[in-house]
């Protein structure tokens, strides 16, 4: 428990490693988590170290790990994590990674464009199939007039071009010509008007919706389209509507002039069509297995591929000896670890089958070594949430013990309500309880995973709540009268609680007694209850602030006097403590003496006169004409101060107060400098000497 309140003590340690040997002792020092190596090869660039070829394959990897796992949620495919450790697999074996991943990419590309070839023909024998059948009954209305009301519904004519292109040509005596295709219904509007400007109205147009919507074979997404047949009379016009068709990406399709053909080509196309359902659908199912059998593994595979990526990043971080066989590291770890890191390093030479046993080297060095502290699940919230503010420097004093307690309180302080405060309690406790299956589920959603985090935080921050809910005596904004009120009037008991809002005045609606616990729920239906429970509020915060920052400055001395520090302690503590007790303390005892000696019930007694409630001077006013070196003038009877000789003392503790200000600012610049100066006096008249003699 000691490292929590300090940091541990840390040691730089040089390595000599063994070439087979350094990735298996590496893997066991990752696994330990207790190594922090330093880059030997500050100057060598990324892609010039020893092992980027390796670090390279495993991105490699990881991009394909990456595709297959945007297969599998594509499909929606629940992924499986066992839960058990995954050890770093050896070097040898990542050639059989590679070649599973390589096969699996490649088999599922393959699949993947023979689905989409497919599906494009699916599609295209589709959009014919409704243009067969769209078209079929233009002609077949070309043939008899009179028509069936239902089948003209079916379709949406246009005939806007004020020309009607089917007399036009038996005047003539001339032969129509015509396309047919399909387009995207949202285009058809803007297809009608260039087709008459482009054509002068010289087309005839008519168009029909797919009721059902079509699937792209290339995004998968739904989209909606209609059939269009144009007439024409001319080689010139056939022309320039296959241009307009172009340049509005509609796709046209061969339609057969005589019904026994179209009718041939229909029967051709539904036959095809359930052809390549089946074949659709056994291409989806082979798919559907790969990436099962894919789902089963996925997570494994990512963990060994960083592990290897980790590794082998760290091992560019080693210097290579003369003779290339062997790698130095150099790494911080904690000192009371060391015979754990021996261990680890015994144990990676035995896997990899070295004969030569690692050389782990403690050094002398004047760095500062990286702060850590040992923590477990509970404290690693409160950890985070003091990182989020700063790490402390090496073996200073750790805040988060204390945090654990303060940062609670002080919330509840602030947010005091026994309802909400269960509310984030019970949460909270479904989360501590349920822990292992939840970190299990390995969530990706970054708001779920910042509240599980600080799960412990939330459960205390819940308690507190309730705590300080019930000495505020609110519930979701309501009273509980659990003891009964403690006022009265004199009508009726009960008839404060039958009105809206009264004023509540101490002097004449107290009992003797007062409220067990917390608030009296009288306050509730006061008209002055703002005015009261503020001020209360208002001064609590201010001792509960202050008593923080007091012991806030005593960490510190804990801190100088491990360092040794006793310039701090001069220069920092003392000027710091006095100007906190001087100033701000004496608000708090100034808060408590208001509160012990001025009394409602002093005010009925006429020799008590000066003690009643009327008569009590306001802190914020006093401590204000406390630091203006003001005189408080006295109003009507009453005294203006607490005590006697009270504007003395004042004056005195804001004097000692303020020369506390340049103590602070001045005194520790001086005497480092002074320091300094001797020091450097003291190596000149050294080097005088030397040179003398």
């Amino acid at each position: 428990m000691g490292s929590l309140f300090r940091s541990e003590e840390m040691a730089l340690c040089q390595l000599f490693l063994q070439s087979e040997a350094a990735y298996a002792c590496v893997s066991e020092l990752g696994e330990l988590g207790l190594a922090q190596f330093r880059d030997l090869n500050p100057d060598v660039n990324a892609f010039q170290r020893k092992f980027v070829n390796e670090v390279r394959r495993c991105d490699e990897m990881e991009r394909k790990l990456r595709y297959l796992e945007k297969e599998i949620k594509k499909d929606e495919i629940p992924t499986m994590d066992s839960g058990e450790l995954v050890e770093a697999p050896q070097p040898r074996e990542m050639i059989d990674l590679e070649a599973t991943f390589e096969k699996l990419e490649n088999e599922l590309r393959e699949v993947n464009q023979n689905a989409e070839a497919l599906k494009r023909n699916f599609l295209e024998l589709t959009e014919l199939k409704h243009i067969l059948k769209k078209t079929q009954v233009f002609f077949d209305e070309r043939e008899n007039r009179d028509v069936d009301d239902s089948l003209t519904a079916s379709l949406i004519e246009e005939s806007v071009y004020g020309t009607n292109m089917m007399d036009l040509a038996a005047k003539t005596g001339g032969q129509l010509g015509f396309v047919a295709g399909v387009i995207l219904r949202e285009r058809i509007p803007a297809f009608e008007r260039m087709l008459w400007r482009a054509c002068r109205g010289n087309v005839f147009l008519r168009q029909a919706e797919i009721d059902n919507p079509l699937e792209d074979p290339t995004s998968g997404d739904s989209v909606y389209k209609s059939v269009f047949i144009i007439f024409f009379q001319g080689d010139q016009l056939k022309t320039r509507v296959k241009k307009i068709c172009e340049g509005f990406r509609a796709t046209l399709y061969p339609c057969p002039e005589t019904p026994n053909d179209r009718r041939e080509m229909a029967i051709g196309v539904m036959t095809r069509i359930e052809d390549l359902n089946t074949v659709l659908s056994q291409t989806q199912d082979h798919r559907h297995r790969v990436l099962v059998a894919a789902a089963k593994n996925i997570k494994m595979w990512f963990t060994k591929v960083r592990k290897i990526k980790a590794i082998y990043h760290t091992l560019n971080l080693f210097n290579l000896d003369v003779t290339q066989k062997c790698l130095i590291a150099e790494c911080w770890v904690p000192v009371l670890d060391l015979e754990a890191i021996h261990l680890a390093l015994r144990r990676g030479t035995e896997r990899s089958g070295s004969s030569v046993p690692p050389i782990l080297n403690r050094m002398e060095t004047k760095e500062i070594p990286p702060t850590y502290f040992r923590l477990n699940k509970f404290t690693k919230g409160f950890q985070n949430l003091i990182d989020a503010y700063g790490v402390a420097a090496y073996r200073e004093a750790n805040p988060t013990p204390f945090t654990i307690i303060t940062f609670p309180f002080l919330f509840a302080v602030m947010f005091g309500d026994l309802g909400h405060g269960m509310l984030m309690f019970l949460f909270s406790l479904w989360m501590v309880m349920n822990e292992k299956p939840l970190i299990a589920k390995k969530s990706t959603n970054e708001i779920w995973n910042i509240f599980f985090g600080g799960r412990y935080i939330i459960l205390l921050m819940g308690v507190f709540s309730m705590y300080t809910g019930l000495i505020y005596n609110d519930v979701f904004s309501k009273s509980l009268n659990i003891f009964g009120s403690e006022w009265f009037v004199k009508d009726s008991n009960q008839a404060i609680f039958r009105r809206k809002t009264t004023m509540l005045d101490p002097k004449n609606g107290l009992t003797d007694y007062t409220y067990p616990l917390g608030m009296d729920p009288v306050w509730q239906v006061a008209e002055n209850k703002i005015n009261f429970l503020n001020a209360y509020k208002m001064k609590v915060s201010i001792i509960i602030g202050v008593i923080h920052m007091m012991f806030g400055v005593m960490v510190g001395l804990w801190n100088h006097q491990f360092f040794r520090r006793r310039i701090n302690v001069i220069c920092e503590f003392i000027p710091q403590i006095i100007f906190m007790t001087f100033l701000f303390f004496y608000l708090c005892i100034l808060i408590f003496h208001k509160w012990v000696n001025y009394s409602a019930k002093a005010d009925l007694k006429p020799e008590l006169i000066n003690e009643g409630a009327h008569c009590a001077p306001s802190v914020l006013i006093t401590f204000i004409n406390m630091v203006l070196f003001k005189s408080s003038e006295k109003v009507g009877e009453c005294e203006p101060y607490m005590y006697g000789g009270q504007e003395g003392f004042q004056k005195f503790l804001v004097v000692i107060g303020l020369l506390c200000v340049p103590w602070m600012l001045c005194a520790k610049p001086y005497l480092i400098f002074k320091q300094r100066q001797l020091q450097h006096n003291k190596v000149q008249a050294a080097t005088f000497n030397v040179q003398f003699w």
